[in-house]
């Protein structure tokens, strides 16, 4: 960590297609290897696949796909004379948006289609529509942090 002065927070520039800053983010997640123009092309592929299965816009899809994701509670081990407690804490934005996106790009590799486009247009729809596997792990922490509501009073 720096003594001296605080960290400025880099933000990637735009995608070429949509003029987003979290599609470039999403794409230099999906990214492997440095292949970046491999990465592209997975991801608008995939919107192309989007855009043909639910007959709206894939922006929007992606958008809401993400925002159904995000978690609003996590929770954090914190040790107190010998014993280790789960406390909930409330996520910021930005590890909200990097957990929603690390979530749906995991999820979307463990899915058993043929091709990472339709895993990954797949996976984005399911979360569109409140199913699918990262869903269900942002429930399961939301859950978690719920049945450790008792330890709140612990929170730094």
């Amino acid at each position: 960590m720096a003594r001296r002065d605080v960290v400025k927070k880099r933000v990637p520039a735009p995608d070429p297609v949509y003029g987003d800053v979290v599609v470039s983010k999403f794409i230099n997640s999906l990214m492997s290897r440095g292949k970046k123009s491999k990465a592209e092309k997975l991801f608008y592929g995939a919107m192309d696949y989007i855009e043909k299965r639910v007959k709206d816009d894939p922006l929007i899809v992606f958008k809401r796909a993400l925002d159904n994701v995000k978690p609003q509670v996590e929770v954090k081990s914190r040790r107190v004379g010998g014993a280790t407690y789960q406390v909930p804490i409330e996520v910021r934005h930005d590890r909200q948006q990097a957990l929603a996106i690390r979530w749906l790009l995991k999820a979307a590799r463990a899915r058993a289609e043929k091709g990472m486009v339709a895993k990954l247009a797949n996976e984005l729809i399911d979360a569109f529509n409140q199913r699918g596997a990262a869903v269900k792990k942002r429930d399961d922490t939301h859950r978690m942090a719920e049945a450790n509501k008792a330890f709140a009073h612990y929170r730094w």
